[in-house]
């Protein structure tokens, strides 16, 4: 993950999500919903940015972010 210093590393993996999910980049996505658990962003937090970006990158779109998130969050590793 690329670090800036005028960004947080949470507002940069914002961003990499928007980006990969509409431009429907899922093989990229899952690695980047992993490094976001790791580094704290809850199951709460990414349904809530899947579902605001659905309304500009479409609902298909979303709902193949949502399935990996949930195969992401629902798996035993932290």
């Amino acid at each position: 993950m690329v670090t800036r210093a005028a960004i947080t590393s949470t507002s940069a993996q914002h961003d990499y999500y928007a980006a990969l999910i509409s431009a429907g980049n899922f093989e990229q996505l899952s690695a980047h919903l992993s490094i976001g658990k790791q580094n704290g962003i809850s199951q709460s937090e990414i349904v809530e940015i899947i579902t605001h970006l659905a309304f500009y990158v479409g609902w298909p779109k979303a709902w193949s972010a949502f399935s990996l998130a949930k195969e992401i969050y629902n798996s035993s590793e932290k």
